[in-house]
């Protein structure tokens, strides 16, 4: 499975990076109602922290950034999304017990690892950057004090020069 189908389903909401339910039943293969009910039978092995359900407001807002709302029978949502963290994700493998679940499981695994570690290198690369900046500021500090003090000295010559000169003149 192309990790890019993966990441294009990684949502951030209340700041955790999830995948909604209906997203991975369709990376299973099965229905979003069997997945829900899988999840609901098993509900003590996914703590708020592994799973939450969406309130009326994000699931609204979530839909009209994701797609617009098609009209017709049953392509409307009855029931409020469920979301998975990574290790809600990681959970379903114990719920769901096909080879096709696993494999999507281990897919999905890499996407988030993946995901932070492009985060990581994104961090340590701001901090180079940074370290980079002082360490330039300070130099240009330096040039610039160099620079001011040429220009002092050169008003000084200027000022010298264009002085009447005391003696005997000719």
């Amino acid at each position: 499975m192309e990790l890019s189908i993966i990441h294009e389903r990684i949502h951030e909401i209340r700041c955790k990076k999830v995948i909604l339910d209906k997203d991975l039943a369709e990376l299973y293969g099965v229905e979003t109602k069997y997945l829900k009910r899988s999840v609901k039978n098993n509900l003590h092995r996914f703590p708020d922290d592994f799973m939450f359900e969406l309130t009326s407001e994000e699931s609204n807002s979530l839909r009209c950034k994701i797609s617009t709302l098609k009209t017709g029978r049953g392509n409307h949502i009855k029931y409020l999304p469920f979301a998975f963290t990574e290790q809600g994700i990681a959970m379903l493998s114990s719920v769901l017990h096909s080879e096709k679940a696993i494999q999507v499981n281990i897919a999905i695994m890499r996407a988030f690892v993946l995901m932070r570690q492009y985060a990581l290198n994104f961090q340590e690369l701001a901090l180079k950057i940074q370290e980079l900046e002082k360490t330039y500021d300070k130099t240009f500090d330096d040039v610039f004090d160099v620079l001011n003090h040429l220009l002092k000295k050169d008003k000084q010559l200027e000022q010298q020069t264009k002085r009447e000169k005391i003696g005997f003149k000719k």
